[in-house]
């Protein structure tokens, strides 16, 4: 197998030497699967920061699923590229589908971190909901440390206090960017039992998931 290492080109789908890349924010999760709510996180986020491109980074083996059965990955993998298609903004990157054993978040920063040098200024994603659990993910304050974190609301989901994260992180909370804005009220656990009960899911997730959802039979009883 390739080494994803020697390049950005070689872990990140559609990219093209002629345009490089230099504020790029990564978005990763389970994608099980991936609906309107991740796409509108990542684009609220570009926004806002004038990020160049969003990377959605697919779990091979996500940590935080406890005893949860996970779709394979392979058509996690396709859904999300599926959900991405079209938008030029939005890529994919493999490599925590690539890399065995559990998808620690710390893991994959550095590992991108080494693909792009100092090309480019990376961005971690993510929502109200992760943030305040964000003690329970693997060395967050080194992954502050390396990447700045950038918050988005969650319907359900308190909005960051400003001083308790001051308080948690100190003069690193700086580099902790919260975003104001609407949220979407859709998750894939939400999703999946309306599909299960024969609902619905129409316009919650993009019309390619939907239909690769329907033609392999995905999220059905028994």
């Amino acid at each position: 197998m390739t080494s994803l290492l020697a390049s950005p080109e070689a872990s990140v789908e559609g990219a093209t030497p002629s345009a490089p890349i230099q504020r790029i924010g990564i978005l990763g999760g389970t994608f099980d699967p991936p609906h309107v709510g991740h796409l509108w996180l990542a684009i609220l986020a570009a926004d806002a920061i004038e990020l160049d491109r969003v990377l959605f980074m697919p779990a091979a083996q996500p940590p935080h699923k406890g005893g949860r059965i996970v779709t394979n990955a392979a058509d996690r993998l396709l859904m999300t590229r599926l959900a991405v298609a079209g938008d030029d903004t939005f890529d994919i990157t493999i490599i925590e589908m690539e890399r065995p054993g559990p998808s620690y978040t710390i893991d994959s920063v550095i590992e991108l971190q080494r693909t792009y040098g100092t090309d480019a200024s990376l961005y971690l994603l993510m929502a109200a909901d992760s943030l305040a659990q964000i003690d329970t993910w693997r060395q967050p304050d080194e992954l502050l440390d390396r990447i700045e974190w950038v918050v988005g609301p969650r319907p359900g989901s308190p909005a960051p206090d400003r001083p308790a994260v001051e308080q948690r992180f100190g003069e690193r909370a700086a580099r902790i960017h919260l975003l104001e804005g609407p949220s979407l009220d859709v998750s894939s656990t939400q999703i999946r039992r309306r599909v299960a009960a024969g609902q619905a899911i129409r316009y919650l997730v993009p019309r390619g998931v939907e239909e690769l959802i329907t033609d392999r039979g995905l999220y059905r009883r028994g």
